[in-house]
């Protein structure tokens, strides 16, 4: 028989995290698109998830994935959160950065043809 499951003190379900809502308010928002929090905004009227969203984000950029691993809450709640502080002018997101454009082959092949030529 399995045992019960213990109860996690401070354990708040995500549908009250994101007031009931399962959808963000934009579908702009990726594992890998940066949150980027704006410093003039005042974050008083935010509830305690939202601040330390905003917190998080107030030295650098971090990725949704990222976010949603320091504050322990599925990927789709910070989705939530922060479309909605991107609403409130809270936090900007920025693209990430694109991969790199793969290399010619011929520019490859003259850099190995050089290092052989050394050795």
């Amino acid at each position: 028989m399995t045992p019960p499951r213990q109860r996690t003190e401070g354990l708040v379900r995500p549908y009250v995290v994101t007031d009931g809502r399962a959808y963000p308010t934009r579908n702009t928002l990726d594992l890998v698109t940066l949150l980027v929090s704006v410093t003039d905004p005042a974050i008083s009227g935010l509830s305690p998830e939202k601040r330390r969203l905003v917190d998080l984000c107030r030295p650098g950029a971090l990725s949704v994935a990222e976010v949603a691993g320091h504050l322990s809450l599925p990927v789709s709640v910070v989705k939530v959160l922060a479309a909605d502080l991107m609403d409130s002018g809270h936090i900007v997101t920025r693209a990430p950065i694109p991969s790199a454009q793969p290399t010619d082959a011929r520019i490859l092949q003259e850099v190995l043809d050089g290092l052989r030529a050394r050795l």
